[in-house]
């Protein structure tokens, strides 16, 4: 591998293997070293594996190429990509560790550490990412021949939510973003409280939201070309969810103008205003929305699973429909 090379206002680099040369032009030096880097670990990865041969390369810089071949394009690719960037905070020396150095024992400890910092849904949803990592290396890159996160066990899940919204937290939501019931959005605060309200109508979840393209609106349906579980799907429009449409008035294509991060950001702020940080989630509107198909809709709980988008009604059950026994008792009285 030679040293980066400067020409005008980017940089070059050549990397040598088996005869053959390989070049790439970057903005910075540090990005040229970077490539090469991981151009020489693809190179070695695609030579013949019978011969034995241990490429180290460390734990870093392998979720550095995770990301860069596969990472980037997946659905998760924000998430992937912040915990890259806070990767060196949370593992420490682990980082720069060759990952034939990374055992089942290192990771525990890492695990244990980590439990005292964040939550245990935080963790688990960690170390899935991180032996999906381990796992490319082994079936793709083949670096490895075992993945060391197959034998620690994660936290266990914590158990869904089943809360509902009641109207005083609406009303103070909607107060802390100054916005009333009616009224055209105009500022950023006002189109986060439109997706609360339009949440709580569709079920739909924040990202689909902040997704919708006009092109996509129909007389009483939604099109959602993209979802969680990577399926395309309609929903269908209450009275309520046309006449909350009915109040964009701007004639841009994106009808939310908000990433998924910045309505976060705004909705987070708003909860920690108002004293309902940690009380109110965004995803309870989808509680509350499935709750109310059922009570007020009386929808089947097989014609919900078409509204909402799950392809297996148990969980539709367990984790979202959430009548008490009085609800439930009055079902069978009426």
């Amino acid at each position: 591998m030679q040293k980066p090379i400067q020409r005008g206002k980017s940089w070059r680099i050549t990397v040598r293997h088996k005869g053959q040369r390989y070049n790439a032009t970057r903005d910075t030096q540090e990005e040229c070293i970077k490539w090469a880097k991981l151009k020489l670990v693809e190179l070695k990865s695609l030579e013949n594996q019978s011969q034995d041969q241990v490429i180290h390369i460390t734990f870093h810089e392998l979720f550095e190429k995770y990301y860069a071949d596969i990472g980037c394009q997946m659905r998760g690719a924000s998430y992937i990509k912040q915990q890259l960037k806070a990767f060196k905070k949370y593992w420490g020396d682990l980082a720069q560790e060759s990952i034939h150095s990374i055992t089942p024992q290192k990771i525990t400890k890492w695990r244990n550490d980590r439990l005292t910092e964040v939550a245990p849904g935080t963790v688990h949803r960690q170390m899935g990412l991180y032996s999906a990592v381990f796992t490319y290396a082994r079936k793709e890159l083949f670096l490895i021949k075992e993945n060391p996160f197959s034998g620690v066990a994660k936290p266990a899940k914590p158990a869904p939510r089943s809360r509902l919204i009641s109207d005083s937290e609406i009303d103070a939501v909607l107060a802390g973003l100054n916005y009333k019931h009616g009224m055209v959005p105009t500022k950023p605060s006002h189109f986060a409280a439109w997706a609360f309200l339009f949440a709580m109508e569709t079920a739909m979840r924040r990202g689909e939201i902040v997704g919708i393209a006009r092109k996509y609106i129909h007389e009483d349906y939604i099109h959602l070309p993209i979802t969680k579980n990577g399926n395309p799907r309609d929903v269908p429009l209450t009275h309520k969810a046309k006449e909350l449409l009915n109040l964009i008035q701007h004639t841009r294509e994106k009808l939310i103008p908000h990433t998924d991060n910045s309505l976060r950001l705004i909705w987070e702020r708003n909860l920690h205003r108002v004293g309902l940080n940690g009380v109110v989630h965004f995803h309870d509107t989808r509680h509350e929305a499935i709750t109310r198909f059922v009570n007020q809709r009386k929808l089947p709980v097989e014609i919900l699973a078409k509204v909402t988008g799950h392809k297996t009604i148990k969980t539709l059950i367990h984790t979202y429909y959430n009548p008490s026994a009085s609800d439930i008792a009055k079902m069978m009285n009426a």
